[in-house]
């Protein structure tokens, strides 16, 4: 049985470290590794870094298509969210997690579990996003204008406005719970096949949560993505509030 709440390993100056934030910091350590691996671009490409190059492009390019003029604004929060997620998410897989830890009162507590899987996580991305977000929005268009989004002296623009505030925090809830929920049941569903079925059986449901690993990185950063590009163009192009 798969815990709705991360376990604490150990403690750090009175401060409980749990076995996601552990995988947090594996996850961070890699991509800063990858990024020194990647550092020496050759001319000439190695298979690898024209596979690297590839996905780079072509999300780059996807950055273009929601939003032309923003796009190099938007991109490194846009492709730091996907690579963020997407690591955590196949890590997640690999041998070891949830099934190495130390037994308490007869319970199995592993050292590393999926940092998406506790939801303490993916509520902190979405509030990062989100700032990320108003932040750009400002940023672009200035303070009096990203106010003017929600509020106006004018009675209707004022009541729009404020359902898109509201819809600030509403997003918050959504790009979280979204992320938690298939993270974690996608757990549970490997830890109870795993546990009856030791072999083979198991494998369909491994390949099915790398594709939904990617899914789901990908969406969490569009909808970001799409956010931004909404902030950061004006919100009423054919006249002010």
């Amino acid at each position: 049985m798969v815990p709705l709440f991360a376990e604490p390993i150990f403690h750090l100056f009175g401060i409980p470290i749990t076995n996601t934030l552990l995988h947090t910091f594996v996850v961070d350590l890699l991509i800063l590794a990858a990024v020194f691996f990647l550092r020496n671009i050759t001319v000439i490409p190695s298979m690898f870094q024209n596979l690297v190059e590839y996905i780079v492009e072509a999300l780059y390019s996807l950055t273009e298509t929601i939003s032309p003029d923003h796009a190099r604004s938007i991109f490194p929060y846009f492709m730091s969210f996907f690579l963020f997620i997407l690591v955590a998410n196949w890590t997640s897989l690999l041998p070891g997690f949830g099934t190495i830890g130390i037994k308490e009162h007869g319970e199995l507590i592993p050292f590393l579990r999926a940092a998406t899987s506790d939801v303490n996580f993916t509520l902190a991305l979405a509030i990062i996003a989100t700032v990320a977000t108003q932040y750009l929005g400002i940023k672009t268009l200035g303070i009096k204008h990203h106010v003017g989004r929600y509020l106006s002296w004018n009675p209707i623009f004022l009541f729009v406005g404020l359902l898109e505030l509201l819809s600030v925090f509403t997003n918050i809830i959504s790009l979280s719970f979204r992320l938690f929920g298939n993270i974690f049941a996608g757990d549970v569903v490997i830890t109870t096949i795993s546990g009856m079925f030791a072999f083979l059986l198991p494998i369909p449901f491994l390949s099915l949560e790398i594709l939904v690993g990617v899914v789901q990185a990908l969406v969490f950063a569009m909808l970001t993505m799409a956010f931004m590009a909404i902030l950061t163009t004006p919100h009423n192009e054919g006249g002010e509030h």
